[in-house]
């Protein structure tokens, strides 16, 4: 969720809203630090911060000072289950805060902003009221709490695949990434092989020279191969293989097709460091189905936690010492 846009649009909507952030969490909790919601005086809410007890009693208290009137902010420390009676059993630090539609003309420039690029902010909590402003350089998190700042980092920018094939796998692969945080590229040399419509986070891209695509692929990007040939599989596995700057090249297929490819990559030139982000078969390796949504579910999920991780180790040291 684009936080800032959510915040202009609900106060285009309701002229004034909230936003609770969960800013700190020691033990188990229902979200991270940084989780937001937004909530507007009628109770109508975007985003989450874990359901339950925690999150509804959140809405009641921003209910309640949006009726009040005027901005504010205040900070509320809750212990799951004594307080709570939930089971997680962990303390979580909230952030409340209220923007009014005065506030619309610099919360429109940072939603802008938010589009393009990631930023990040130092808010100054004092007294009732929250000061920000943009800084350089922010916490690697996505929030830190130091005394009375609040060091933020917003519109992290999502992971990009590359998925090659519109058949029946790649199409229910596109449908499983729909709803996740990644910027897809389609891609296949058939013309009428996409469907008339795709998900808002996927680009068609139809290539007589599928491979071609990689050229301009950033850094990092996962790349997913599954066309209508293995010759054609080949030939992008190669392409991106021989880059060396790609997080993760899967393919689907068999052990059986993984022992070829990997003989004729070897032959090719790809070094054995090279083929470490080589995967094949891809997804779960306990879900075995071949069905084509739950190959799709089971990318998804494998996916998510390549990318997780990756994201966890690119942190800075110490960054993570001053979120633990």
């Amino acid at each position: 969720m684009r936080i800032w846009t959510a915040i202009a649009d609900f106060l285009a909507r309701h002229g004034h809203c909230a936003m609770v952030s969960v800013i700190a969490v020691k033990g188990s909790a229902p979200r991270e630090p940084g989780a937001r919601l937004i909530i507007a005086e009628n109770g109508l809410f975007r985003g989450t911060i874990g359901g339950g007890a925690l999150e509804w009693r959140a809405i009641a208290e921003a209910q309640a000072a949006l009726a009040r009137g005027g901005s504010e902010f205040f900070i509320a420390s809750s212990v799951l289950g004594p307080d709570l009676g939930q089971c997680c059993g962990g303390q979580v630090k909230l952030l409340t805060e209220i923007f009014l539609q005065s506030d619309r003309g610099w919360i429109e420039d940072l939603a802008r902003l938010e589009e393009r690029a990631s930023f990040s902010t130092e808010a100054v909590l004092d007294g009732s009221k929250i000061t920000r402003r943009i800084v350089e350089s922010g916490p690697a998190a996505a929030i830190a709490l130091h005394g009375n700042v609040l060091h933020e980092l917003f519109g992290e920018t999502p992971r990009s695949i590359y998925v090659f094939g519109a058949g029946h796998v790649g199409r229910a692969v596109i449908l499983a990434l729909a709803p996740l945080p990644f910027t897809v590229k389609w891609i296949d040399s058939r013309p009428d092989a996409f469907p008339a419509a795709v998900p808002a986070n996927a680009e068609v891209k139809l290539m007589a020279s599928p491979p071609a695509a990689l050229l301009s692929a950033l850094q990092g990007s996962f790349v997913l191969i599954m066309t209508h040939s293995h010759a054609l599989d080949f030939d992008i596995v190669l392409a991106a293989l021989k880059r060396q700057s790609f997080a993760y090249v899967g393919l689907i297929g068999s052990e059986t097709k993984r022992a070829r490819f990997l003989s004729r990559l070897r032959a090719a030139g790809i070094t054995d460091a090279a083929l470490r982000n080589f995967i094949c078969p891809i997804g779960v390796p306990v879900i075995r189905s071949k069905l084509p949504a739950v190959i799709g579910a089971s990318v998804a999920a494998d996916l998510l936690g390549r990318d997780e991780q990756l994201r966890i180790a690119a942190r800075p040291l110490s960054a993570a010492l001053r979120t633990a």
